[in-house]
């Protein structure tokens, strides 16, 4: 048997299961393809022409995928983001950030940022791809779960990152009271109490802290924002992801001017005087 025919008889096996997809694909296919080369050890550019082998391995790795809903990402212990793998577990969500692409995109890749926040960072995705993609930045990564610092220091350390991106425990900006960011990002909980009550079995594995929203999905979110003009150097920017809260983020902040680069995501600077003028900021509002 080929690596074609396997994909192709995963495939048929992951289809008629009737899964849920949304972890890195959105297709039985495309699972099939990632379980069964990645499974295997081998490269996406892999010969699929080539005989398979290792097919109890692959076996065993569908069956999981098919009678526990587990998202691959967490069968196969990796997860990828902008063409970048990361080491994930059931201790964090798995990547799928719209703010990786944002970061190779003009909007960000022209900027300058000395200093980054990552908040809520997960597995570190997003904290990384911003060292990468800014080679003289530091980077502060936070998280509140110990689960996720405990990851994210692994994925740090899978990229040698050690000695520009630090990871902290801490309750969003507790852990860095004093600091201020030219750059911060943010990919926080923002399911709503209604759609986390209908979530898919496979989002279900996922941990709650790092899914659930409140009411409207933007607790956090409007913490985020109050906090956000103490922690950004002038000219700075937050870029937080809201998933499908576009309207509610426009409902329960009118005052503030929220940019949308992305269906998904919203920037927001501070209305701030340049600090060589030394006059008291103005015009600067704050979520509630």
């Amino acid at each position: 048997m080929t690596l074609a025919e396997l994909i192709a008889r995963v495939e048929q096996r992951l289809a008629a299961a009737k899964l849920h997809y949304g972890h890195g694909t959105n297709n039985a296919h495309d699972e099939a393809a990632w379980l069964v080369l990645r499974g295997l050890g081998l490269p996406f550019h892999s010969d699929l022409a080539q005989q398979a082998t290792g097919l109890s391995r692959v076996e065993r790795l569908v069956e999981r995928r098919i009678d526990e809903r587990l998202p691959v990402a967490y069968v196969l212990r990796e997860a990828w983001l902008a063409g970048r793998a990361f080491y994930v577990d059931e201790r964090v969500i798995v990547p799928r950030s719209h703010i990786a692409a944002l970061l190779s995109e003009s909007l960000l890749a022209r900027r300058r940022p000395a200093r980054i926040l990552d908040l809520c960072t997960g597995s570190g995705c997003l904290a990384i791809l911003a060292a990468l993609a800014h080679r003289s930045a530091s980077v502060d990564a936070v998280d509140l779960s110990p689960g996720a610092v405990a990851v994210a220091r692994k994925n740090v350390a899978r990229y040698r990152l050690g000695r520009r991106v630090r990871v902290l425990r801490s309750d969003l900006f507790s852990a860095v009271r004093r600091e201020r960011y030219d750059l911060i990002l943010s990919n926080p909980p923002y399911v709503s109490r209604r759609d986390m009550q209908t979530l898919p079995a496979e989002y279900r594995h996922e941990p709650g802290l790092a899914l659930a929203g409140g009411g409207d999905g933007l607790d956090l979110v409007a913490r985020i924002l109050a906090e956000a003009d103490s922690h950004l150097e002038p000219g700075g920017m937050l870029v937080c992801e809201v998933g499908d809260g576009r309207a509610a983020a426009k409902r329960r902040f009118p005052r503030l001017r929220l940019d949308w680069p992305k269906e998904q995501v919203f920037t927001y600077q501070p209305a701030r005087t340049a600090p060589e003028r030394k006059k008291p900021a103005t015009g600067a509002s704050r979520a509630r």
